[in-house]
């Protein structure tokens, strides 16, 4: 009898797992250190926000694809520029808290060579995005991510990679992992990743 049922167990236990990586998600729990083995040359301050040295960065996986606009965007032909990539979801609370605050600061450091890029995941219809974007002013594009493939893909084992919604991470000019956040941010915690990235030389 036990023997007939493993399958149907073993299917359980892959549900719950799944299940529980979704509650995870978008609670703005910022203890997360980084997925993956190796080393992590990285250091998470008490806010959760992990930054990495200049000299110890490296380069995500190739990010790439659709917006929800429907046109093609590759991270790699933004490098020369500090790069934010926000994960967010239109059905998520905390993504909704620091919407206000990302459309704010994207305004202000858009002349100061800073990118801002979303990746929307979740949302298995674009309409509730496309119209998150427009409630807050989002004007620079989103990855359309639906099922997380770019989450899951595009970040190198033991970097500093999203494990949560919203999660936040900067790229520096050389287009190099540089700072990740897995928690809601508001300006001042953003101006405080951004700032010393744009100071770089």
């Amino acid at each position: 009898m036990s023997l007939g049922r493993a399958p149907h167990a073993a299917v359980l236990t892959a549900v719950v797992a799944v299940g529980a990586l979704t509650l995870s998600a978008c609670s703005g729990d910022s203890n997360g250190k980084s997925g993956g083995g190796g080393n992590t040359n990285f250091v998470t301050n008490t806010g959760g926000i992990s930054t990495v040295a200049k000299g110890e960065r490296t380069a995500p996986n190739e990010l790439s694809g659709e917006t929800l606009e429907g046109k093609q965007l590759d991270i790699a032909d933004l490098k020369g520029k500090v790069v934010v990539m926000n994960v967010w979801g239109s059905w998520c609370p905390p993504c909704r808290a620091e919407a206000p605050y990302f459309s704010k600061v994207s305004n202000e450091t858009k002349d100061k060579g800073v990118e801002f890029v979303g990746i929307n995941t979740r949302d298995h219809n674009k309409s509730p995005a496309l119209a998150f974007e427009k409630d807050y002013s989002i004007t620079y594009p989103s990855l359309y991510d639906p099922v997380g493939k770019l989450i899951v893909n595009g970040f190198p084992r033991g970097s500093l990679n999203p494990q949560a919604i919203p999660s936040t991470i900067v790229l520096d000019r050389e287009g190099k992992i540089a700072a990740r956040s897995l928690k809601a941010l508001d300006d001042k915690e953003l101006h405080e990743i951004i700032d010393p990235l744009i100071a770089e030389k």
